[in-house]
């Protein structure tokens, strides 16, 4: 009895440092380099529209929700996993951004975060997607 107790608690132990070292070794994202082209871009659905309830709510559960988290709080079941440690869409510097800003890393992507280009390929469908983003809180 001792034996399988001792035994678990060294395997407690390896997982639990296991869980930190992949959780920790996550770093800062590096700033993104957005063309100027983007940075200008205005959203063509306006905030309100049921779209961004509907059609962007429903691509952000389908594409964004696994990473970034039902709030878009950066905590979702595969967060942990990626290298690059998740941002927060309630942070002030998400909200500070263009809306072409956030369409170029939700659409465009980078590294991680994938190209959407060919997944959401109606223009009005990425802009509800980026209008739903900025309604997390």
């Amino acid at each position: 009895m001792k034996k399988s107790a001792r035994l678990f608690t060294i395997l407690s132990v390896m997982l639990f440092f296991v869980t930190a070292n992949v959780v920790m070794a996550q770093k800062a994202a590096e700033p993104w380099n957005i063309p100027a082209k983007y940075k200008t871009m205005k959203s063509t659905v306006k905030a309100g529209d049921a779209s961004i309830n509907s059609v962007g709510k429903e691509l952000y559960n389908k594409h964004c929700k696994s990473c970034h988290g039902t709030k878009g709080l950066g905590d979702g079941p595969k967060a942990a996993m990626m290298k690059t440690a998740m941002p927060s869409f309630a942070d002030a510097k998400f909200k500070a951004q263009t809306d072409g800003e956030i369409y170029y890393q939700s659409i465009i992507g980078r590294g991680e975060m994938p190209n959407f280009e060919k997944k959401i390929v109606d223009e009005g469908d990425r802009w509800a997607l980026v209008g739903y983003t900025r309604s997390l809180k």
